[in-house]
């Protein structure tokens, strides 16, 4: 008759998955600056619109001359959600999830591209800090 006896690799084996298991291979992400990455972005595409006097200021009540006003948002609420990046307006809107007559930057401006969604959304999503 067969008797079962456990193979002393049985134990290390399981031992070393669980360890692999538990080590996350991913890089760590960078923290994003608001001063350095964001609001450069913001100052090329949408500040023409949503300075202290601009069009989209008075429409909307958004001024994005400033980490401040940022976080105020529009007269009809917030437009970041920090650590929420995919509920977060600002994010709806210049990645055109929203219609089309809202959609930013407006018009015939030149979009963001994906690579300056993606650093709004790693700030946002990192807290939407005034680094």
């Amino acid at each position: 008759m067969y008797q079962y006896r456990p193979t002393c690799l049985t134990l290390p084996a399981v031992a070393v998955a669980l360890l692999l298991s538990s080590c996350d291979s991913t890089a760590p992400v960078a923290e994003v600056s608001f001063s350095k990455q964001i609001q450069p972005i913001l100052t090329q595409h949408c500040l023409k619109c949503h300075d202290e006097k601009g069009e989209g200021t008075v429409a909307s009540g958004l001024r994005l001359s400033g980490y401040e006003t940022l976080l105020q948002g529009t007269k009809f609420g917030p437009v970041i959600k920090p650590g929420d990046s995919l509920s977060s307006t600002l994010i709806i809107l210049v990645e055109g999830r929203a219609n089309p007559s809202i959609n930013m930057p407006h018009g015939n401006q030149t979009p963001l591209n994906s690579g300056q969604i993606q650093t709004l959304r790693q700030w946002i999503d990192q807290g939407a800090r005034n680094n």
